[in-house]
């Protein structure tokens, strides 16, 4: 009998528990994961930048279809970086307010399989950006 009642507590327990650990896990991960996004101080980034909306979001479609991130910035980019859209490593401080949150903001991934942002808006045009590296 004894074994009934402490498996009653103990799941009680142990529910609320893990209920409770799993909250606070959850929390020193995506705590620890904004941590390091917050103590990169340079990312190597990709951008694709349009003078008008209209051609940014067609530019989007294609990424968002497959097409990879070089291919369409240099069909779409409307910039120097025409050449796969690469800018280079770039310091936090030298970008301008919203290029620079967004691309703080992303993780790093690949030209085949881009993790962008959404199109910023910016004094320069309109980004579609990407990070291939972190630092």
């Amino acid at each position: 009998m004894p074994p009934k009642k402490g498996d009653k507590k103990d799941n009680n327990k142990s529910d609320s528990n893990k209920g409770k650990g799993k909250g606070k896990k959850d929390e020193e991960s995506s705590a620890s994961g904004s941590s390091k996004l917050k103590t990169a101080n340079s990312v190597n980034v990709r951008h694709i930048l349009c003078e008008k909306h209209s051609k940014a979001v067609e530019a989007m479609e294609k990424i968002n279809e497959g097409t990879s991130f070089n291919k369409v910035a240099q069909e779409y980019s409307e910039d120097k970086a025409k050449s796969g859209g690469s800018l280079g490593w770039m310091v936090r401080g030298s970008m301008v307010g919203p290029f620079q949150d967004a691309a703080f903001a992303l993780q790093p991934s690949t030209v085949d399989k881009p993790v962008t942002s959404e199109i910023i808006k910016t004094v320069h045009g309109y980004h579609i950006i990407m990070v291939e590296g972190r630092k």
